[in-house]
């Protein structure tokens, strides 16, 4: 019976036929009447609504949310934002439609639709299939409203963030140029773009810039003294988390730029919030898909944290090469301390910023949730912890840098990153990077990329059993120093790297050489492409 089932759910995702006008022609309800100047009466989404079987296939989701009519404020170019708006780029995103609009004294927003359409995600060949309505319905499992209770949350959580805001966009608007057509009767996100100095606030106190991950990245890697504000990362990263936010990849940060005794840091500013409270596997065709072994990252936010891993899968790339000095005291800090901030007063008064009819039907059961997700909080920061702590990256920079791998003892694996200011100069003292302790019951494997740069890893220390270490040594010409000594485990310390240029000394029965001819061990992922 179950293989019939399955059978026959596949013939029809991929056989029947993509449904025509899918959407909905205009939020604003049939029997609305005359359009008011500030106000309309809307559906975000009226077409998710279905019947019991449907339901029971594809789950209820936030369907009623989106089918519930709201007021929402009228869009209007030139009032919206003090000093008007002007239409700029169209956006590239692959769901959401989104534009660029240009305000004032250089400040940009992004406007964005609620709804989405996933059209483009999906292979040509299932594009006028029935997977396309199965995809499309999918939306419904975010709540269109969540973003906009984010603020104050975040504001008290001490997370920099945005301010959006929901509008409708009238039938008669024109003023967003030639694709005005793509957002006229449709329910709107408005939200400050925060990149450059020109969209910086006071909120952002002594920030002199902002910038997106890509440029951050890059510059976190051409020279040590940039570096991530790893400690509010990880605040933030908690704070998604109790959210329910599984969409925090590269992608969904800017960074705020300051300068601190002689280093350049960057704090995290979260943007895009629009899976946060996120309900999915309550239909069994999405219970399955988001199994373990399919697409896990689609987390249902309930009063219970549902499999951590999963939850955080997308912000992987991010997660790894921004969270790599936090220890599971400072998790458990930031946790308790996330803890006093996000009262009870706080998450009411925050929910209160759902358009009335959706905190009737969202308010308390979403306040209920976030009570106990915050008394577990600890327990779920502890989970991620152990899961960034399973394998760690350390990466350098395309400068020089000295990496002392410290065998300490069979519970802990000390490693230090220094910048060298001067190789030739012996009495020089090299300026501490990184420095964190592993522990071989966490941490299964440390990954050390040197990158560009002549860089020099000294591994020592004698010890029964120790954790495996991994060097990369890059393009550049390198030097490895292997005196450990470990009694149990095999060969422990492994280096990659070509055959020429490098140097390796003493380098011990624990010691595998893994130079080659080939370039290939030099690639290192920078920008999550």
């Amino acid at each position: 019976m179950t293989t019939r089932f399955f059978c026959f759910l596949t013939l029809l995702l991929f056989s029947s036929c993509v449904r025509q006008n899918y959407f909905q022609p205009d939020a604003r309800l049939p029997d609305a009447g005359p359009l008011s100047p500030d106000s309309a009466r809307v559906t975000v989404g009226r077409h998710y609504q279905h019947g019991g079987l449907y339901y029971l296939l594809m789950g209820k989701h936030y369907r009623q949310v989106w089918a519930t009519p709201v007021t929402l404020p009228v869009f209007d170019m030139s009032k919206t934002v003090p000093g008007g708006l002007q239409a700029g780029k169209m956006g590239g995103g692959f769901q959401s439609t989104s534009m660029t609009l240009e305000g004032s004294r250089g400040r940009e927003y992004a406007l964005r639709t609620l709804d989405k359409d996933p059209y483009k995600t999906l292979p040509k060949v299932a594009r006028k299939t029935f997977a396309l309505n199965v995809v499309r319905d999918a939306t419904s499992a975010a709540n269109p409203f969540g973003a906009f209770v984010v603020p104050p949350l975040a504001e008290a959580a001490g997370v920099l963030h945005s301010n959006p805001r929901p509008y409708y966009v009238p039938l008669t608007e024109t003023r967003l140029g030639p694709s005005s057509n793509l957002f006229q009767g449709k329910v709107v996100m408005l939200e400050e773009k925060y990149d450059g100095p020109e969209n910086l606030t006071p909120a952002f106190g002594a920030a002199r810039d902002l910038k997106d991950s890509d440029d951050v990245l890059a510059a976190r890697y051409a020279n040590p003294s940039h570096q991530f504000d790893q400690l509010a990362f990880a605040r933030a990263r908690l704070l998604d988390i109790w959210l329910g936010d599984w969409d925090r990849h590269e992608g969904q940060w800017q960074w705020a730029v300051y300068e601190q005794g002689g280093q350049t840091r960057y704090r995290a500013v979260p943007k895009d919030r629009d899976q946060v409270f996120y309900r999915f596997g309550d239909g069994l065709v999405p219970w399955l898909a988001s199994r373990r072994w399919a697409v896990r990252k689609f987390r249902t936010f309930k009063p219970e944290y549902e499999d951590i891993e999963g939850l955080v899968k997308n912000a992987r790339f991010i997660d790894e090469r921004a969270l790599s000095e936090v220890t599971r005291q400072q998790f458990q800090q930031l946790a308790r301390d996330l803890q006093q901030r996000l009262t009870d007063e706080v998450i009411d008064q925050a929910l209160r910023r759902f358009p009335k009819p959706v905190y009737v039907l969202e308010g308390p059961r979403t306040a209920a949730a976030l009570r106990a997700r915050r008394a577990a909080l600890p327990k779920a920061a502890d989970t991620f912890y152990r899961l960034l702590a399973r394998e760690v990256t350390v990466p350098g920079t395309d400068q020089a840098e000295r990496f002392v791998v410290d065998r300490a003892s069979d519970t802990a694996t000390v490693v230090s990153v220094y910048r060298v200011l001067d190789k030739d100069d012996k009495a020089r003292t090299d300026t501490l990077l990184y420095r964190r302790s592993f522990h071989p019951a966490e941490t299964r494997r440390i990954v050390l990329h040197g990158l560009g740069g002549e860089d020099r890893f000294e591994v020592r220390g004698a010890v029964r059993q120790g954790i495996r270490v991994d060097i990369y040594g890059g393009p550049n010409a390198d030097e490895v120093v292997n005196t450990s000594r470990l009694r149990r485990g095999g060969k422990m310390t492994h280096f990659y790297d070509t055959k020429r240029g490098n140097t390796i000394i003493e380098r011990g029965h624990d010691f595998k050489d893994h130079t080659e001819k080939g370039v290939k061990m030099h690639a290192y992922d920078r920008e999550g492409y």
